[in-house]
């Protein structure tokens, strides 16, 4: 089992508000670059959304929840029908989106017995609650050419170095992919 953490993410490392949806003053950075560019398995997800399990925090649960649903082209299809995790403490009902599960009890011992490969979208709050576990062993990064200099960031400034080794970068559109892993 591994966590994989995928994120868009501005070159100065800000990941909130990429779509808008916040309704922050910079929202919607990422596709400012065109759909294409966002859109189907730009994290090169293939087989995990087979064999995998989503992990999402509750805010992203409920934007994909009114997102995916109603689409049905080939990727969509795939994220409809993988299972989801939803870290929550105020929803009661996940039965919106298929195959979501209200995850039981605390967040890190879940992800500890999960033997499925986890992947976390969004979520700033759960992947920094795993990052401080030290339970994630990949980052998905689609990078865009975009400086904010304010917003949410993935790797806060308080917290210990994090060593990591580049798997692969190619190009995605007007953003990189570039899959990083913890060095050994």
């Amino acid at each position: 089992m591994s966590v994989i953490v995928i994120q868009f993410i501005t070159l100065d490392g800000i990941v909130s508000d990429p779509d808008g949806s916040g309704g922050t003053p910079a929202g919607g950075w990422a596709f400012r670059h065109g759909p294409e560019t966002v859109a189907g398995d730009k994290f090169r997800l293939g087989g995990l959304l087979d064999e995998g399990v989503l992990l999402l925090g509750r805010t992203t649960w409920e934007l994909f929840a009114r997102l995916w649903p109603g689409r049905d082209d080939p990727f969509s299809a795939r994220m409809n029908a993988v299972p989801k995790l939803v870290a929550t403490r105020t929803l009661a009902d996940v039965s919106t989106w298929a195959n979501s599960k209200i995850v039981d009890g605390d967040l890190v011992d879940a992800v500890k017995r999960e033997r499925r490969d986890v992947i976390v979208t969004g979520s700033l709050s759960v992947v920094h609650r795993l990052m401080a576990e030290d339970l994630v062993d990949e980052y998905r990064l689609l990078t865009f050419p975009t400086i904010l200099r304010s917003g949410r960031r993935l790797f806060p400034a308080e917290g210990p170095p994090t060593y990591l080794e580049c798997l692969s970068a190619e190009q995605a559109g007007a953003a990189v992919l570039a899959r990083y892993r913890r060095a050994r």
